[in-house]
């Protein structure tokens, strides 16, 4: 039995996807079959989880590294970390659904290897800069006043930007559509494709930077930056040849729908011509005056336009009309809840940890509770693959949402336990805060009884990137700080974090259920423009979380924020129940 999806919507492209009856039924075959083991090695499957260990490794290396970089460049100052997580960010958000229409546009091995290669070959040249940088800063620093050093901190940032970019392109194309291609459209190995990739990018966003970490503290920063371009070199060779080779034996990758680049531009002329005539009083006579212009007269009007106004024009058309095939999804809400839960600080991110910080959690400990998350996160790719085989996808999604929520209650509570430092006085304009407390000489007043100041520098991450989810492990950053006295109660710290680790089930449990219905559900000749405008939603739900982190920056604001985190998140489920309720109406009437 196999199920049919949307050929109509879809141009007339029927995807199928194979029950897992058929599947068990192949998977047994398989492993009875001599020299399975040597025949999976060889197989496309392991070669894609090699590459992708090695693609996720470098970016996990590089993200982290990157932040450390720019606050030792800037003297352990965040203005360059900042403007870093701004571009970055920014960037996404605007050339997301580009990005996406590039995928779509070019054969896979074409978009596969040119990613790769923009991405390996930037950071490798932004590694050298900073190596030179490092080395010779004090000369550097001499030459044009001082300004070359601003190049300088240009030229990283932007091939750092790019390095992301080129990251994104690769990530759409190979874990959101090479993979569908290569289960052959069935569900249940799509399922243990995406959480099998899951599992090695939660073990990678421990492993990549500590690993990093320790070799910028026992050797030094060039040596660091070194280090990350050979493993970029290396990885770019391995990575090309595998993904070489997975084209090779899987020939349905070098199947894929073309646009018809004449088609559309046909389709601007008339579009713009039509503008035109609306414009035009007296042009607007009749209808069958509109239809009867000349084609060639069009395509005439659209090239009296300067060149880099056709360009910008066609950007602008291509982001709208990438917009538009996300929201005529039927997945839309589902990808708009996914989204939301990015808008949160119960994460093992910058914030998070220097709010711990704050109530006199230690490093050490905070190293511990990271590790346990990722397994808890390991726990979620599991239950994952249970849940769907049991519940069918739909329902797993919805199991996950009501226990992410459930296990976020827990922080909730934790912001009026005992031991919280919330203090809903101040609410007030953050400049009578700050005017009071420099009044008092930085005494500590009853409403930050709870909070412990740093006594060192705080060296935190402003923005760091958290495409699927996090990748900053700030604990490095906090060597030289101590935690200082604890607080008068522990309850409200450890309901927080029990509350943010166990939720991690139901999140990346509901993370996979909307990756595969994205897989499963978008056609595939718009596969790559919808996963680009949802990375936009992903980044920008994610700048307003940094942005609500800015407008309240005290510790006693965190139990705020973490209200207003979990409201988005309920949000962000809503969507998703919405959506499950109307595909299950859907079912009903097809059966």
């Amino acid at each position: 039995m196999s199920v049919k999806a949307g050929a109509g919507e879809c141009g007339g492209i029927v995807v199928e996807f194979e029950s897992d009856d058929i599947r068990d039924v192949r998977a047994t075959k398989a492993r009875s079959s001599p020299g399975s083991a040597l025949i999976y090695l060889k197989g496309p499957k392991f070669l894609i989880y090699v590459s992708g260990a090695l693609s996720m490794w470098g970016d996990r290396m590089w993200h982290f590294a990157i932040s450390v970089f720019l606050i030792e460049l800037y003297g352990r100052n965040l203005l360059l970390t900042a403007v870093f997580g701004l571009v970055v960010a920014g960037s996404v958000l605007l050339l997301g659904a580009l990005i996406g229409d590039w995928v779509d546009r070019n054969p896979r091995n074409k978009v596969a290897h040119a990613s790769l290669f923009i991405q390996n070959i930037s950071v490798t040249v932004c590694s050298i800069v900073l190596m030179l940088v490092f080395s010779y800063k004090q000369w550097i620093e001499q030459i044009w006043n001082g300004w070359f050093t601003v190049v300088c901190y240009t030229v990283v940032i932007v091939l750092a930007d790019v390095a992301n970019l080129a990251s994104t392109a690769l990530t759409i194309a190979i874990q959101r559509d090479w993979i569908v291609v290569i289960t052959g459209y069935n569900r249940g190995h799509l399922a243990g494709m995406n959480a099998t990739m899951r599992r090695i990018d939660q073990v990678t966003n421990i492993l990549a930077p500590l690993t990093v970490g320790q070799v910028m503290t026992l050797a030094s920063n060039v040596v660091g930056c070194g280090f990350i371009l050979g493993w970029n070199l290396v990885s770019l060779i391995v990575e090309f040849i595998f993904l070489s080779r997975v084209y090779r034996i899987v020939p349905a990758l070098s199947i894929k729908p073309q646009v018809d680049d004449m088609e559309e531009q046909g389709a601007l002329g008339r579009r713009a011509e039509r503008e035109a005539l609306q414009g035009d009083p007296g042009l607007r006579e009749t209808p069958e005056a509109t239809e009867k212009c000349d084609m060639s007269l069009q395509v005439n009007q659209v090239s009296n336009f300067p060149a880099c106004l056709r360009r910008i024009r066609w950007l602008l058309s291509t982001c709208k009309e990438g917009w538009k095939a996300y929201y005529r999804q039927p997945v839309f809400l589902a990808g708009m809840g996914l989204a939301f839960l990015y808008t949160t600080v119960l994460g093992f991110d910058c914030i998070t940890t220097g709010y711990a910080y704050t109530q006199g959690i230690s490093g050490s400990l905070l190293s511990l509770l990271m590790g346990v998350s990722a397994i808890t996160g390991l726990m979620g790719t599991v239950v994952f693959t249970k849940l769907r085989k049991t519940y069918g996808l739909v329902n797993t999604g919805v199991i996950s949402s009501c226990l992410h929520l459930s296990c976020l209650t827990l922080c909730v509570c934790s912001v009026f336990a005992p031991g919280s430092p919330m203090d809903l006085s101040l609410l007030a304009p953050l400049a009578e805060v700050n005017s009071s407390a420099a009044e008092t000489g930085g005494l500590v007043s009853q409403g930050e009884r709870h909070t412990y100041p740093f006594p060192g520098r705080s060296n935190q991450p402003l923005l760091p990137d958290r495409s699927s989810i996090h990748w900053t492990n700030s604990t490095v950053l906090f060597e030289s700080i101590s935690s200082g006295t604890g607080p008068e109660s522990y309850v409200s710290i450890i309901l927080l974090f029990l509350g943010v680790i166990t939720a991690r089930v139901g999140l990346w449990s509901f993370d996979l259920t909307v990756t595969q219905l994205l897989q499963e559900n978008i056609c595939e000749s718009e596969r790559g423009v919808v996963n680009g405008v949802q990375s936009s939603m992903n980044y920008l739900m994610d700048l307003l979380h940094f942005i609500m982190v800015i407008s309240a920056p005290q510790p006693q604001h965190f139990g705020l924020l973490v209200i207003i985190s979990v409201l988005f998140i309920t949000t962000g489920h809503a969507m998703y129940f919405v959506y499950a309720r109307k595909a299950k109406r859907k079912q009903r009437l097809d059966t």
